[in-house]
């Protein structure tokens, strides 16, 4: 059994982890300043919660390449990782913004954070899980 399925989850959730503390830390931190009413206050926050969703996420999105994409390439990575993020963040940004009183701004922040996300998960599981006959 290969490691690099393994090493694609660390190296996913660890990108992912940096991304939030630019993406959410700062970028998007005055639109939450503004609607500090519809969060929880930071004290409160659910992080290990957080942490173990990125975790499971990164180690979904893994798997699917891993055991779904049967020439895994670079190229095959970067498609996957746009096509799920577009549709998660079509899903987040959009979807949180049909039901939720957050400013249009945030649904474009969300989406588009997500966006780079998996288009960024999508290239390293492309440039870490290889084919069988390309790891030997």
């Amino acid at each position: 059994m290969s490691l690099r399925p393994i090493l694609a989850v660390v190296a996913v959730f660890l990108t992912w982890s940096m991304l939030d503390l630019v993406i959410h830390g700062m970028l998007l931190d005055p639109i939450y300043q503004a609607t500090a009413d519809l969060w929880r206050p930071v004290e409160e926050m659910k992080m290990a919660l957080m942490y173990a969703v990125a975790i499971a996420t990164a180690a979904c999105f893994v798997m699917i390449y891993t055991c779904l994409v049967t020439r895994k390439s670079l190229a095959a990575g970067l498609k996957l990782g746009a096509l799920f993020g577009l549709a998660s963040g079509v899903s987040m940004g959009w979807g949180f913004y049909g039901y939720m009183p957050i400013p249009l701004s945030l649904a474009w922040g969300w989406f588009l954070s997500i966006l780079i996300n998996f288009v960024l998960a999508g290239a390293l599981v492309g440039a870490i899980v290889k084919s069988r006959e390309e790891a030997s």
